[in-house]
């Protein structure tokens, strides 16, 4: 099962990860503010996650970290 991790503090809310994961299980956590200000991103259904990969890729600031 894959496993993705978001490093909160650095996460700036972008959305980008959001728009390109094509199981659509990624979120901008709306009831979470990280130490920026930020609406930090998760992952809504871990066990749905195939880790393609593409989120980290698309991440501005690298605060995705994705196993297989």
């Amino acid at each position: 099962m894959a496993k993705v991790e978001f490093q909160e503090d650095l996460c700036k809310g972008c959305g980008l990860c959001v728009s390109v994961c094509p199981r659509k299980i990624i979120l901008l956590r709306q009831d979470k503010l990280n130490s920026k200000g930020f609406h930090p991103a998760g992952v809504d259904r871990m066990d749905q996650c195939t880790g393609c990969t593409i989120c980290a890729t698309m991440c501005p600031d690298s605060v995705i970290e994705v196993w297989r």
